[in-house]
């Protein structure tokens, strides 16, 4: 996946979890916790041996398991928050 479809990827996912989660982070905190988000997605489904062949480039299943791991993210980063 080249470098503008990982900023897309993760702009889209971080936005999505933004609302799911009611978190407003701005464009480049979307992206970020987007592409991170892609690798928390990635690990898990790698590690539940879920088939990934799909999610090679940008497509709905890349957004959602960069979605998956970012909503993850946010979630752990709220109980750092919290301690």
């Amino acid at each position: 996946m080249g470098i503008l479809s990982w900023i897309l990827v993760g702009g889209i996912a971080g936005w999505l979890a933004g609302l799911i989660m009611k978190e407003e982070r701005g464009l480049v905190g979307n992206i970020v916790v987007g592409i991170v988000g892609a690798f928390i997605g990635g690990a898990i489904m790698n590690g539940v041996k879920a088939p990934t062949a799909g999610f090679a480039g940008f497509s709905i299943g890349s957004v959602l398991v960069a979605l998956l791991g970012a909503i993850i993210l946010i979630f752990v980063l709220r109980l750092i928050r919290k301690r």
